[in-house]
């Protein structure tokens, strides 16, 4: 294993520290551990926390800041952060209008972010909590009762911050939140692994002439391997998942085009040439697109394509300001 790092036991600990004191005016590190909170803290609004496990970046905590999180708790390298942590992040985020819980579709996530909650309703605190679960290749998986929270979360995340943002209470918040989730879908492919530092090989093995179609974003496998094709292909693949999914015709969407680490931005902008024909193709309005970087699995070399389809509400909320290291609009 051949990575950029110094210790295996200190990943985490030494890129946080790194985040922080690249954007010391967006976030700042409570002394309790590894919880990442906005820097100046907005009063009279209810607070979004995400989290998960480390190897996404920029996700989660690279969306800490003005109009999207209000504070991310990042665990172990694809490991769900601890109940206490996500207790404290709570705590700390509390402005008396009660915390919202961005949670993707893991298991450990999920319980995790529920006993926390549990914990800080104790202390009074009002939470209540989302789970995204964009993920169209696979219902249920080894990490997940029903689908998987991919990258579509990074679209849902920043349309509930403009929502709270704005002052709405913690029902509208969550109301537009799970508007949000039932109006995306996402699916991606790999066509190389990733190898968690601590594990020192790679998550799966694949041959030079091979592609896995439906991966996620913890470094696993896709839901079945195909021989290697041309990007228009692959992207039809995908393409007839997600528009099979959900009723898109007619509609205007975001699309968000989203490497998996490796990707670089010319392959991600091929990509994106034939999924905007298609979606012309099929009476399908691109209101936005995002190419880049969002939510990663390391330097795993794949791609997502995450549609989210809008309405006038969810138009307005995506458009609306957002200051944070990783998406500023």
């Amino acid at each position: 294993m051949k990575k950029f790092i110094n210790a295996v036991s200190d990943v985490e600990n030494e890129m946080i520290q790194g985040m922080v004191k690249a954007y010391p005016q967006y976030l700042r590190k409570l002394d309790c551990g590894n919880v990442l909170v906005r820097a100046e803290r907005k009063e009279n609004k209810v607070a979004l926390i995400g989290g998960g496990g480390s190897g996404h970046e920029p996700g989660h905590c690279g969306y800490i800041g003005e109009g999207i999180l209000d504070a991310c708790v990042p665990g172990a390298v694809f490991t769900s952060p601890t109940p206490d942590m996500i207790y404290e992040g709570i705590k700390s985020i509390d402005t008396g209008k009660g915390v919202l819980m961005m949670v993707m579709n893991y298991t450990g996530d999920v319980m995790n972010f529920e006993m926390a909650a549990e914990m800080a309703a104790d202390e009074g605190i009002q939470v209540d909590q989302v789970i995204i679960n964009d993920d169209v290749a696979v219902k249920d998986s080894t990490w997940t009762t029903g689908r998987r929270g991919v990258a579509g979360a990074v679209l849902v995340n920043k349309i509930t911050g403009a929502k709270a943002e704005s002052g709405a209470s913690l029902e509208e918040v969550k109301a537009v939140a799970e508007k949000a989730i039932a109006n995306v879908r996402t699916m991606g492919a790999a066509i190389s692994p990733c190898t968690i530092p601590a594990a020192g090989r790679p998550g799966f093995e694949i041959g030079e002439d091979e592609i896995e179609i439906g991966i996620g974003v913890h470094g696993e496998p896709g839901t079945y391997r195909d021989k290697m094709m041309t990007a228009d292909q692959i992207t039809d693949i995908l393409l007839e998942r997600i528009l099979g999914d959900l009723d898109f015709t007619g509609r205007e969407v975001a699309v968000l085009i989203n490497s998996a680490g490796a990707t670089p931005l010319m392959e991600l902008f091929i990509i994106n040439n034939h999924v905007a024909d298609v979606l012309a193709s099929k009476n399908i309005k691109v209101y936005k697109t995002f190419c880049g970087e969002y939510m990663t699995s390391l330097e795993m070399a794949g791609f997502s394509i995450t549609l989210l389809r809008l309405d006038d509400e969810l138009k307005e909320l995506l458009d609306a300001k957002a200051v944070t290291p990783a998406f500023t609009c």
